[in-house]
C-alpha cells in the first residue's frame, strides 16, 4: 500500500511546518522563538492552522503505527519484534537525547544563556538523568516504543494470535458514520477529563499528556483495524470522505466561532483545561475535527495517491530521518533569518520550506552512513 507511505510523508511535512509556525507565532513551545511576538490578531491564522494540524496529525501517525505493529508482531514473534522496535525507535531516540539535544543547547544556544563548560554540562546532563526528559520531537518514538511494549505484553497474555496466516472471517466492513461520531465524542469527553489534571502546556518527561487520549486510542484503533481488516474498506467508504470534507470546511469556522465567543470574560487559560466550558468545547472540537481530518486524508490518499514513483519513494524513505534531524536545522535557520524583516507571515513559510529542503539533504547524507542507515 504505497499510499500509506505517502500519508506518513505528508505528516512529517506538517510536523516541520508546525515547528516553523510555532517559531514565529509564539503559539505553543519550541526550542527557539522569534524576538518579536505577534499581536493577538496576527496569531489567529496561526492558531487556526496549528490547531487543525494538532487535532489529527500525530494521532494519525499512531494509528498507522498500530496498524503495522499488529502484523509485524504476528510475523516476527515477540522477541524479534521487541529487538526491532528498540533498534528502530529506541536507538534514534537515544541519538537525539544524547547528541542532538545537547548540540542545540551548547552549539546553537538560541537563548544566548551562559552555560558552564561543555564537558561539565554534558557530564551532569547524563549523570543526573536529565537526558530522559530531553526527547524534543522524539517524544513520539519514545511513546510509540512504550505502546509497542504494552502491546507485546497483552499479546503474551493471549490477546492476539501469533500467526499471520489468514483465518476464515466475515468480509471486513468499514466503521459506520455513527461509529466515527461516537468515537470522536468519547475522545472529546476523555480529553476534557484528562485536562482537568494535565492542562495544555504541561508535560511529564516531555510527554504532553493532554493529547494522549487520542494517541492511545489511535494506536489501539490501528491494531483493531489490522485485526479486523477494515482499513481499506474505511478508506474507500463514503462516510470517510464526508467526514473529511466536514472537518476541512467546518473545522476552522467552528474553531474561530469558539474562540470569538470563548474569549469574552474568560479566565486566564480557560481553553487549556479545568472546569471551563471553553476547555470542554476545545476538547470536543479537537477530537471531532481530528477524526474527520484523519479519515478524510486516508480516503483521499487511498484513492488518489496509491502509486509509486521514484520521487515519492525517495521522500518516503527519508521522512523518518527528517523527523529526527529537523529540530537543530530549524533552529539554525531561524537564527540566520534574524537579519530579515520580521514578518511572521513571510518568515514562517520561508523557514518551513528551507527547513524541509535542508532536512532532506541531511537525511539523505545520514542514510549513506552504514551505522545510521540501520536505524533510519
Amino acid at each position: 500500500m504505497p499510499w500509506i507511505d505517502h500519508v506518513r510523508t505528508l505528516v512529517i511535512f506538517l510536523v516541520v511546518t508546525m515547528h516553523a509556525c510555532v517559531t514565529y507565532s509564539h503559539v505553543g513551545s519550541w526550542y527557539a522563538m522569534s524576538d518579536r511576538e505577534p499581536s493577538l490578531l496576527e496569531k489567529i491564522p496561526f492558531i487556526l492552522w496549528q490547531a487543525d494540524n494538532q487535532a489529527f496529525f500525530m494521532g494519525l501517525l499512531f494509528f498507522v503505527s498500530g496498524y503495522f505493529a499488529h502484523g509485524s508482531l504476528a510475523r516476527r514473534g515477540a522477541g524479534s519484534f521487541i529487538r526491532e522496535r528498540f533498534l528502530r525507535l529506541g536507538a534514534p531516540t537515544l541519538v537525539f537525547m544524547l547528541a542532538i539535544h545537547p548540540f542545540i543547547l551548547l552549539a546553537l544556544n538560541p537563548w544566548h544563556a551562559s552555560f558552564p563548560p561543555a564537558f561539565s554540562f554534558y557530564a551532569k546532563y547524563v549523570r543526573t538523568g536529565r537526558f530522559v526528559g530531553s526527547t524534543g520531537p522524539m517524544w513520539f518514538t519514545l511513546a510509540l516504543l512504550v505502546f509497542c511494549l504494552v502491546f507485546v505484553m497483552a499479546h503474551s497474555l493471549g490477546g492476539l494470535a501469533r500467526s499471520a496466516a489468514p483465518v476464515p472471517r466475515p468480509a471486513p466492513t468499514a466503521p459506520s458514520g455513527l461509529a466515527l461520531w461516537l468515537f470522536g465524542l468519547s475522545l472529546g469527553v476523555t480529553t476534557f477529563l484528562v485536562r482537568l489534571v494535565q492542562p495544555i502546556g504541561t508535560n511529564v518527561l516531555n510527554m504532553q499528556l493532554c493529547f494522549f487520549p487520542q494517541y492511545i486510542a489511535a494506536f489501539c484503533l490501528g491494531l483493531r483495524a489490522a485485526q479486523n481488516r477494515w482499513l481499506l474498506p474505511l478508506a474507500a467508504s463514503p462516510q470517510a470522505r464526508r467526514a473529511g470534507w466536514i472537518a476541512v470546511v467546518g473545522g476552522p469556522i467552528s474553531l474561530l466561532l469558539l474562540l470569538l465567543v470563548g474569549v469574552r470574560n474568560a479566565p486566564p487559560h480557560a481553553f487549556d483545561g479545568g472546569w471551563h466550558w471553553q476547555a470542554f468545547g476545545l476538547a470536543m472540537w479537537e477530537q471531532l475535527t481530528g477524526v474527520g481530518l484523519a479519515v478524510g486524508l486516508l480516503a483521499w490518499f487511498a484513492q488518489r495517491m496509491n502509486r509509486e514513483t521514484r520521487p515519492l519513494r525517495w521522500l518516503a524513505d527519508r521522512s523518518f530521518a527528517v523527523y529526527l534531524f529537523h529540530a537543530p536545522i530549524l533552529v539554525a535557520l531561524m537564527m540566520v533569518c534574524r537579519v530579515l524583516p520580521q514578518n511572521p507571515f513571510l518568515l514562517a513559510p520561508l523557514l518551513a520550506l528551507a527547513g524541509l529542503i535542508a532536512s532532506y539533504i541531511v537525511a539523505d547524507l545520514a542514510r549513506r552512513v552504514p551505522l545510521l542507515r540501520a536505524i533510519l
